[in-house]
């Protein structure tokens, strides 16, 4: 992504240190020095340190599914996250998610349409993003036992109301 948009600022957030010493090992020996590697869960940068309308795309690729009807808790992608999405999010800017989980693809989508923040963009608005080269480990993984991994894009709407976050 940074190679393809060096005119453009990529924010990586993971909770997990080593996941983010890969991608920051992997920007150094590229020379892409347009990537701010952020060890942090993606609610709290998006719901707290972000100002609004500032990004054009989130990108949340894979994220655990938490498949236990007892950890769903933990999900990244709940009610609650839609809003901080749709407030960084540049008016038209998209929101693009993946899972090779079924179950959280739907449970996601459906999110996101009961939210109204959102409509849905289609596979153009990602086309760009879809090569070998944005795969994420996971998915190749997933790719390679014969799994399918969709994505899905939609676009920000203006926020009926905005407020203290």
């Amino acid at each position: 992504l940074s190679a393809k948009y060096p005119d453009r600022l990529i924010l990586a957030a993971d909770i997990m240190l080593g996941r983010m010493r890969k991608v920051k090992k992997k920007t150094d020996r590229t020379g892409n020095h347009n990537v701010c590697c952020l060890r942090t869960e993606a609610r709290y940068l998006l719901g707290f340190c972000l100002p609004d309308r500032c990004i054009d795309r989130v990108h949340i690729l894979c994220p655990d599914p938490w498949p236990k009807d007892r950890h769903r808790g933990h999900r990244l992608l709940c009610a609650d996250f839609m809003m901080p999405v749709n407030r960084v999010l540049k008016e038209g800017g998209i929101f693009h998610f993946s899972t090779d989980d079924p179950e959280y693809l739907e449970a996601v989508a459906s999110l996101v349409k009961t939210s109204g923040l959102f409509e849905e963009a289609g596979p153009e608005a990602i086309a760009d993003v879809s090569g070998e080269e944005f795969r994420t480990e996971f998915e190749r993984d997933w790719l390679a036992q014969g799994k399918t991994v969709p994505h899905l894009a939609w676009r920000a709407l203006k926020p009926v109301f905005t407020g203290a976050h």
